[in-house]
């Protein structure tokens, strides 16, 4: 059986203290929304008069979610956890973080923290904001300790798309190499899921990867998704990423932080919710943010942008095709062009909210 980690132990770097310069002319009174760099680098906010995502749901398969977290309230549907056991099928929980042992894995953090960058809660006087606070996220718990096998992952993509989803992100991946088991027909398992949930109207953005390889990883590369690569706060490739590069063409970047080996401060990085009480007190108030780096960062901002397009009555096709022709190149300037560092560019919500609908 083949096992996937959330790309997340190259991402997760050390935290220091957040830096008090932020963004000029932040909208909402969320108190680390200055250090929300990623928010202004998709031109979130610039969106938000189009739509905030109200009614779209995005389905977040990954290790779990803090379902109480305070500043996820209201922004949650019912989930399902498909880390059940040997011979056990279907769902045998709710999408928590601490799955059937009631135990909290240090790394099961990382869905909680991709769920904040979408759906954060807006104007509530704490933590953070997502890219779409308006719409809903689906906790699908598919990753135990990290880790987890393609059936699993593969059952909670179909789950997903079963029940209302209209965009599923996966911040995980294998690792490289791995592509060729789909390429050559060995293990099928979650680009099968992909294609169904595509099948269903539901749009599925994948991680890159955090190895510095040429290619996407797997499911990203081979499946009929969006591969997302990693920029840091100056729209620069973020060095552990992978390029965002695919057959297809259906790579895009967004921002997942610099993740400096040594330390730097935490708005270099993405800020956003944690299990309570396993944050950092230097990173947010009290315990429940922290500051990751990674593709699987970038990946959650790109389907919030997807969550604000669909907000819009947008086919799925043409949320696709949105997010992939208003894509920008920081350097060239062009948008929807490629380029191995970019894919299609960085995402643009502002843009994408103007691209002509079906």
């Amino acid at each position: 059986m083949k096992r996937f980690t959330a790309p997340f132990a190259a991402a997760a770097c050390a935290i220091g203290l957040v830096a008090t310069a932020g963004s000029a002319g932040a909208a909402t009174n969320d108190p680390l929304r200055d250090d929300l760099w990623g928010l202004d680098q998709v031109h979130a906010e610039q969106a938000w008069e189009s739509s905030r995502g109200e009614g779209v749901v995005v389905a977040v398969v990954d290790t779990g979610v803090d379902l109480g977290h305070p500043d996820l309230a209201g922004r949650l549907v019912p989930g399902a956890d498909f880390v059940c056991g040997e011979g056990v099928t279907g769902s045998c929980g709710d999408g928590s973080w601490k799955g059937q042992d009631g135990v909290g894995q240090e790394s099961d953090v990382h869905g909680t923290h991709v769920s904040g960058t979408i759906v954060g809660a807006a104007d509530n006087g704490m933590g953070v904001t997502g890219v779409a606070p308006d719409a809903k996220v689906m906790p699908i718990k598919v990753l135990e300790d990290g880790a987890g096998a393609s059936e699993d992952i593969a059952e909670g993509i179909r789950y997903a798309a079963d029940n209302g989803a209209d965009v599923i992100n996966l911040s995980l991946g294998g690792l490289p190499g791995t592509q060729i088991f789909s390429i050559f027909g060995l293990d099928t398992t979650m680009k099968d899921a992909i294609q169904y949930a595509r099948d269903k109207g539901t749009l599925t953005v994948a991680a890159a990867g955090n190895t510095s390889t040429l290619l996407c990883n797997d499911p990203a590369f081979s499946s009929d998704s969006i591969c997302v690569g990693a920029t840091d706060r100056n729209q620069l490739k973020s060095y552990f990423s992978e390029l965002p590069v695919k057959l297809d063409g259906k790579g895009v970047a967004g921002p997942g932080g610099s993740g400096r080996l040594l330390g730097g401060p935490c708005s270099d990085d993405i800020i956003s919710t944690v299990p309570r009480g396993t944050g950092t007190d230097e990173c947010g108030e009290g315990k429940d943010y922290a500051a990751f780096a990674g593709t699987s960062m970038a990946t959650p901002h790109v389907a919030g942008v997807a969550a604000i397009l669909f907000g819009q009555g947008r086919s799925m096709g043409n949320v696709e095709q949105a997010i992939l022709s208003t894509s920008r190149h920081p350097l060239l300037g062009i948008r929807g062009g490629f380029s191995a560092l970019y894919g299609r560019g960085i995402v643009d919500a502002q843009a994408a909210v103007a691209y002509p609908r079906d």
